[in-house]
């Protein structure tokens, strides 16, 4: 019987790879871009802003109206959350997080719209699987993601970082946000886990080496412990820092761009 060459064997082995990685990026770059899409939630809305044009959405949730993506300032169409404008628009696909109306995305699969049901990311490394399940639903290719930093770990040493929220509640360790913390170059001033309700003379007795103020700027009386001239006067005004208030809202493509501006404001502390 006559035997093969090895390295021929293994040369017809890899033309077929070839073949196959060529073929894959041929159909993804003809994938159709999905047309009539109806967005139940934020999260959704902002990705949908974030990757298309207005002309593939029939109509994103009415939180976008009050939580506009300042990205794009373009008129999108907007629905009023009600069942029967939703399925009078007939869209070929509808967009809803895990989490949120469970009693209208049950209706509407009973009318027989295509519902997607996406799970959020927990983690930073299930940002990157999020984005490009989402757009695959778009139908569009996945060299349309973003590009995600090397995930690093907590760095010894590094400056202490209070996120403080309203009504006085930090977030701690073992949360999406420490995460987010920790990839900027920044360790948790807080070492528990979860969200914490703070204590004022724990801060002025040991102050942070930065504060993010991560509230919206309206006046309210949430804002109050951030307020307070014993945490102003121990936190000196260059060290209390802020970022786009909207970015911390929903995890996407836009939480690299928030750590990145992290990065440069512990840079700017050095």
């Amino acid at each position: 019987m006559k035997q093969t060459n090895p390295r021929t064997h293994w040369r017809w082995l890899y033309c077929c790879l070839l073949l196959v990685q060529a073929f894959t990026a041929s159909a993804e770059a003809r994938l159709p871009v999905a047309q009539r899409i109806v967005s139940l939630d934020l999260c959704m809305d902002w990705m949908l802003v974030y990757h298309l044009n207005s002309t593939s959405v029939a109509a994103l949730s009415p939180l976008y109206q009050r939580y506009p993506l300042p990205i794009q300032p373009v008129d999108w169409p907007v629905h009023d959350g009600s069942l029967e404008q939703i399925f009078s628009l007939q869209p070929d696909l509808v967009l809803v997080g895990e989490y949120n109306a469970p009693m209208l995305r049950s209706r509407l699969q009973r009318l027989g719209l295509p519902v997607q049901v996406v799970q959020l990311p927990r983690s930073l490394a299930e940002v990157v699987d999020y984005e490009q399940q989402l757009l695959a639903l778009l139908g569009l290719p996945k060299a349309q993601s973003s590009l995600t930093p090397v995930l690093l770990a907590a760095e010894p040493g590094a400056p202490r970082l209070l996120l403080l929220g309203a009504n006085g509640i930090g977030t701690g360790r073992g949360t999406f946000e420490d995460q987010i913390l920790v990839q900027a170059g920044w360790q948790n001033y807080l070492t528990e886990s979860g969200y914490l309700r703070l204590d004022l003379e724990q801060l002025v007795n040991d102050p942070p080496d930065a504060l993010l103020w991560a509230a919206p700027g309206s006046a309210a009386l949430a804002n109050r412990f951030a307020e307070h001239p014993a945490l102003l006067q121990r936190i000196p005004v260059a060290r209390w820092l802020t970022t786009d208030y909207w970015r911390w809202q929903c995890p996407g493509p836009w939480t690299w761009e928030l750590i990145e501006q992290l990065k440069q404001a512990r840079e700017a502390l050095d």
